[in-house]
């Protein structure tokens, strides 16, 4: 294993206005699945790109370990690192086999022989791909392909493996798939894994934490469930997950987490953190945080937009006078599914109110 620590890592590329990384500070810890998330553009593979050794930064310094491997003045190249790399267009040797394409680090470092073939046969066995070494990537499908440069970075048994948008050229069943074998080969190896991905889905199902990045720099990194609970900018409540941001006013400093909080004229008790300001906020809410409201209960009015069948539940998009602007999402079982055009009382059940944001 092996962990991974950025201390005010930046990269300026040469007459860009802004730099692509931004004083990013991080730290992986050993045997860690991270997934940094973000929009294409905001600086996630650049991130990976200098942990891999590809690009030296123009600021801060990266450690493997404890060992220094990059700064303005220092760089140790990719092949030194020992981190494993698999790309989002698998990078394999088109004139090579496909045990060749995995047994290439391997002979790399003199293996030879009996124990080169068995350790090949095993890295194939890992992922399925037993009997396929005689073939070129090029008679392989996209999913098998991409199993094949897991299968070069499980022989070279590293103690860091940087994951560059694996899964993006996939159909939805083979990345349901391949996740289930990025999740056996960290049980395999016990290696530390950084995923970038676009997709917070796969990040969602696979890492331990996930850090959100925008703009060159990380606005939140938390756990999955912490980060759709408990967003800590408008951004991730709007990236992360379905749901709406509304404006509220907190009435009241929170006891235990929670406050009333006046939403388009009705109160809600919603989460906040304990130090949260009374006065102007925003708060996000998740589908499962609305209601149709019953009545005696009070509610927002509300026009049922359009309704998206999701087996076993239908997803309703409400437009709200409120808010003209949000489209708020309910979910709600068979039988109760209102029709496009409707109009309904909509009870506000939960929410979390963003943290130092104001409306």
């Amino acid at each position: 294993m092996a962990s991974l620590t950025l201390e005010g890592v930046s990269k300026r590329f040469a007459g860009a206005a802004a730099p692509a990384v931004d004083q990013v500070d991080l730290a992986v810890r050993d045997g860690e699945f991270l997934a940094i998330l973000g929009a294409s553009g905001c600086g996630k593979t650049t991130l990976l790109r200098l942990a891999a050794g590809f690009e030296r930064p123009t600021g801060g310094r990266i450690l493997l370990d404890d060992r220094l491997v990059a700064d303005p003045h220092k760089m140790v190249p990719a092949e030194r690192r020992g981190v494993g790399i698999v790309f989002q267009s698998y990078a394999l040797w088109p004139h090579m086999d496909v045990a060749g394409n995995v047994g290439y680090a391997l002979a790399g470092r003199g293996i030879r022989g009996a124990d080169y073939d068995r350790q090949v046969a095993a890295s194939l066995a890992a992922v399925g791909l037993t009997g396929f070494g005689t073939r070129r990537p090029g008679d392989l499908s996209g999913g098998q392909r991409q199993r094949v440069a897991l299968a070069r970075c499980l022989a070279m048994a590293p103690g860091l493996v940087l994951l560059d948008e694996p899964l993006a050229n996939l159909d939805v069943h083979l990345k349901a798939s391949l996740q289930e074998q990025f999740a056996a080969f960290r049980t395999r190896t016990g290696a530390t894994m950084v995923y970038i991905t676009h997709d917070q889905s796969e990040a969602m199902a696979l890492a331990d934490r996930i850090a959100v990045m925008a703009e060159g720099r990380i606005v939140q990194l938390a756990a999955p469930e912490q980060l759709y609970r408990e967003p800590a900018t408008r951004l991730v409540a709007g990236f992360i997950g379905k749901g709406a941001v509304l404006t509220a006013e907190v009435m009241r400093r929170p006891v235990d987490g929670r406050a009333r909080a006046d939403v388009a004229g009705i109160s809600v008790v919603a989460r906040m953190r304990p130090d949260q300001r009374v006065g102007p906020a925003l708060l996000c809410v998740r589908p499962e945080d609305l209601a149709l409201a019953g009545p005696d209960e009070a509610g927002i009015d509300a026009v049922c937009r359009r309704v998206l069948y999701q087996g076993g539940s239908y997803l309703v998009e409400l437009d709200v006078l409120a808010w003209p602007d949000v489209p708020l999402p309910l979910i709600v079982p068979p039988g109760v599914v209102p029709r496009k055009g409707a109009p309904l009382r909509l009870a506000i059940r939960d929410g979390w109110v963003i943290p130092e944001e104001s409306a």
